[in-house]
């Protein structure tokens, strides 16, 4: 009978889940078992902060739709925390592993001993100690089958240095495959359900669809796209969910975000509201009046039973896999006849309205509008690129412009707005779509977080382009700031030259200036055979989602 390792049963583990990339930064408490793993079929994306190495997990997780693992010792843990967070926002589903001290001396002030099971508890969906090898292929299945579960999540694992040392008759251990403990059959709606959900969508005048994270866990869209063809229903997509059927689709109505599309602000006037793995939280008003309607109508399909109605009462609350409940729908609507409503007339009215704002404010000024900069990338975009956002106004622009078309290939901050994912998540993406350009929009404040993972994409060579709009400051926090109290604090920045950084990094860099050196630099920056960035000197423009920031401020306050 073998004798192996509990690393050697990590590895098997990992490797039974198809797991081949794990981002990770080496430490004392993990090295056993990325020895063994080198000599396996993975490949370790090591980068400069754990954070990092947690968003590039959750970004390949909610791109391909695969388990991310991310892999650290105990204090890169601490550092990692952040990310879980904002997977946990993301509904990503990734495994967190992190070493430890030897079991043996936990409680004793072992080396950089921290309680990583309770610190991760409550930004995760389970935290587990390994306290022996013979466990960890079962530890590995439940952690991975409850990140997939529901509404799907990160996972996080401790396993102490000395269990991944330890010596077992591989006899004793039993491994599990997949689809022995994970179902890949969707949960299907009951037929009464359904048929209530056909009938108000006949009776409604005015509705709208909206398609989040829950909806996006389908790798293809064409469930979405089939019950937008059917029922004439518009709808507007947001998270994962964006792209699964393109913006250029007479029926999608873009972004959901009502401080920046006009479209989506029209969910005040819908009689009808139709969650598609969409939560009632903060961003929709909680589903409360004036941003959705007194008198409105909610259907709510989602994975995870908690979410329906949980702020708001719903007509119709259906708990499954939103593409198989979709499908349902889809076949019992397929039986009646769908006219096109008059309200998609004022969609598109919102939607014509929202392309000559974005005219009126793109003026060739020096320094330039943010919107000036996003139309001189949307004229170079390509069917197949990826673009990423991260957070602040200049970013709020480009989301507002910029077209997803098709999954996987339009990214934004979760809810939890964290800044500073954009660089890992444009990594990831990369990884997910090797052959395609990924474009990296960030602003100057956000670059700081994880600008250094620029010598990650160097390392590993991973092409990314980032176009960088450079205010010199926080610049949503510093619009609020003037809008609500007259003064900015603590929001100015310098006018740093992040290209000169990403040169030293080993990185191609330029610097614009004025509208005539954008679009060159744009395309030598996307040609190059390096990781790019291109630091753009842009406005202090305020952004819609700013405005709408103050307006509801002021509101609250009575300002």
């Amino acid at each position: 009978m073998a004798r192996v390792t509990g690393s050697h049963l990590i590895a098997k583990a990992l490797e039974l889940e198809g797991v081949g990339n794990v981002f990770a930064l080496a430490g004392d408490h993990v090295l056993p078992v990325m020895d063994v793993m080198a000599d396996g079929d993975f490949r370790f994306i090591d980068t400069r902060h754990e954070q990092a190495a947690v968003h590039m997990a959750d970004a390949w997780a909610r791109v391909t739709g695969q388990l991310g693992v991310c892999m650290y010792t105990t204090p890169g843990f601490a550092n990692a925390v952040p990310g879980l967070t904002n997977a946990l926002h993301a509904d990503s589903p990734i495994l967190s592993i992190a070493g430890c001290a030897d079991l043996s001396d936990l409680g004793r002030g072992a080396m950089q001993e921290i309680n990583q099971v309770d610190m991760a508890a409550p930004v995760v969906k389970g935290s587990f100690m390994v306290h022996d090898a013979r466990r960890i292929p079962d530890f590995i299945a439940r952690a991975v089958r409850l990140a997939f579960s529901g509404r799907r999540g990160p996972v996080h694992l401790t396993i102490p240095i000395d269990v991944q040392d330890q010596v077992v008759d591989e006899g004793e251990v039993t491994f599990y495959n997949p689809g022995e403990y994970r179902s890949p059959e969707g949960v299907l709606a009951q037929p009464e359900l359904v048929r209530q959900a056909v009938e108000l969508m006949r009776q409604a005048k005015r509705p709208l669809a909206i398609a989040g994270d829950g909806a996006g866990y389908a790798l293809s869209g064409q469930a979405l796209e089939r019950f937008i063809e059917t029922t004439r229903i518009p709808v507007v997509t947001e998270g994962q969910a964006r792209g699964l059927v393109s913006d250029d689709h007479p029926g999608v109505f873009g972004f959901f975000e009502r401080g920046l599309n006009q479209a989506a602000s029209k969910l005040r006037d819908a009689d009808l509201v139709i969650l598609l793995g969409r939560k009632q939280d903060y961003s929709i008003g909680y589903c409360r009046p004036p941003s959705v309607a007194a008198d409105a109508r909610i259907i709510q399909i989602d994975p995870a039973a908690a979410e329906i109605g949980r702020n708001r009462g719903v007509a119709v609350g259906i708990t499954g896999d939103v593409t198989s409940v979709l499908e349902q729908i889809t076949q019992a609507a397929a039986g009646h006849s769908w006219g096109e409503l008059p309200w998609l007339d004022e969609l598109r009215a919102a939607r014509a309205a929202q392309g000559e704002w974005a005219e009126s404010l793109a003026a060739q000024d020096s320094p330039m509008h943010a919107l000036y900069v996003h139309k001189a990338l949307e004229e170079l975009l390509q069917p197949d690129d990826c673009l990423v956002f991260d957070g602040g106004d200049f970013c709020h622009f480009g989301r507002a412009l910029l077209p997803a078309r098709s999954r996987g290939r339009w990214s934004y901050v979760s809810t939890l707005g964290m800044l500073g994912s954009s660089l890992p998540t444009a990594m990831a993406t990369k990884l997910a779509f090797p052959e395609s350009r990924v474009i990296n929009v960030s602003g100057d404040g956000a670059f700081g977080f994880n600008g250094m993972e620029f010598d990650t994409a160097v390392r590993h060579n991973i092409k990314v382009t980032t176009v960088l709009g450079n205010d010199s400051a926080w610049g949503i926090d510093r619009q609020i700031q003037l809008g609500l109290y007259g003064r900015p604090v603590a929001t100015d920045l310098l006018p740093t030259r992040y290209d000169v950084v990403v040169q030293g990094l080993g990185g191609y860099g330029e610097n614009v200036e004025t509208p005539e050196e954008l679009r060159p630099a744009l395309q030598r920056a996307l040609a190059a055979d390096r990781p790019a960035l291109v630091n753009v000197a842009v406005q202090r423009a305020i952004s819609p989602r700013a405005e709408a920031a103050i307006g509801r401020r002021k509101a609250a306050t009575g300002g």
